[in-house]
């Protein structure tokens, strides 16, 4: 049922912006309504009453699908505030573990271990040094 209604609500909308976009605007900006000559179907005046006609259906069946949604929404929703919820619903921390803070104390407590000297990187042979190399000429 809330597919459906997203699906009207969405054609409603696409259809109410191409409405606003049709009627003739008194600064010229977008206004998109063609000009009312002798071959056209709408006369300017006809045209205007028809767009704004449909602008009033099209933005009152708007509000009435929001408001529809709304109120579907409401009736699926589990929970409604979080004071709502059952005093007991949460699990306790184990007993063991304590909190971040705990922990942040009990490390500060603990006597700093002491730091070890990272080993010393092995020297690299020079060029000409390998096993398998002969040592260079002196000139």
């Amino acid at each position: 049922m809330q597919t459906v209604l997203i699906v009207i609500h969405l054609l409603v909308v696409i259809a109410l912006i191409a409405t606003v976009l049709l009627q003739r605007s008194e600064g010229g900006a977008l206004g998109m309504g063609g000009g009312g000559g002798a071959g056209s179907f709408f006369t300017g005046r006809g045209q205007a009453n028809a767009l704004t006609r449909a602008t009033a259906i099209l933005a009152t069946l708007f509000f009435i699908t929001s408001l529809s949604l709304t109120v579907l929404a409401s009736y699926t929703r589990s929970q409604k505030s979080i004071f709502e919820s059952p005093a007991g619903s949460t699990a306790p921390a184990e007993p063991g573990q304590g909190s971040v803070l705990d922990k942040l104390k009990a490390m500060q407590k603990a006597p700093p271990a002491p730091e070890q000297a990272p080993p010393a990187p092995e020297p690299t042979p020079g060029p000409g040094t390998g096993p398998d190399q002969a040592p260079p000429r002196s000139r």
